[in-house]
């Protein structure tokens, strides 16, 4: 089934993205977003009604998304390391440009409020790889495994996704060690 067009809402938010990523949030303006789209202001201000509401959209679907995939596998019994690996990857790489954005501008997104609940997926996930009191060891191995297959899906881009997928879940599964 073919993609339908895009909605002015969806053009500007993939606009402000892309222009988000290559200027910085403070430095792409409303207007900036705008003549880009060759549209008016009000136009923009119509679908959002400022530079952080508009930041709020292109990045709360996405911290929704990772607390739903947290979610899913909390209500797993048991957890399969593995797949939890597998579908945390699938998320960063599929969302490589959002996360970027939340990386390169953590502070203006933490002034939103956005990326608390993002930060608390990684406590999540430990427990769910080694409970809910791990050994400084256990908490280690997991943070390392986590970041390790966010950060290949962020450093490595060209990478071919399932070639990426099998590396970066089998050098977690690794740093786990016997939890895996």
């Amino acid at each position: 089934m073919a993609r339908s067009t895009p909605s002015t809402r969806e053009r500007i938010q993939e606009v402000a993205l892309e222009m988000f990523a290559r200027q910085g949030v403070q430095r792409t303006s409303l207007q900036d977003i705008a003549n880009r789209l060759g549209i008016t202001k009000p136009a923009l201000y119509y679908h959002f009604s400022s530079r952080d509401d508009l930041v709020r959209s292109i990045v709360n679907p996405l911290i929704q998304e990772g607390e739903e995939l947290v979610a899913r596998h909390e209500q797993r019994d048991p957890v399969v390391v593995s797949e939890l690996l597998e579908d945390y990857f699938d998320f960063h790489y599929r969302h490589r440009e959002k996360l970027m954005l939340v990386l390169t501008e953590l502070r203006i997104l933490g002034e939103i409020e956005s990326i608390d609940a993002a930060l608390d997926w990684r406590r999540r996930l430990v427990g769910l790889v080694f409970g809910p009191e791990p050994t400084l060891d256990q908490a280690a191995r997991a943070i390392m495994a986590f970041g390790g297959i966010q950060d290949c899906c962020l450093q490595l881009p060209d990478a071919p996704h399932q070639r990426l997928r099998t590396a970066a879940v089998d050098a977690a599964l690794t740093v786990l060690g016997a939890a895996a």
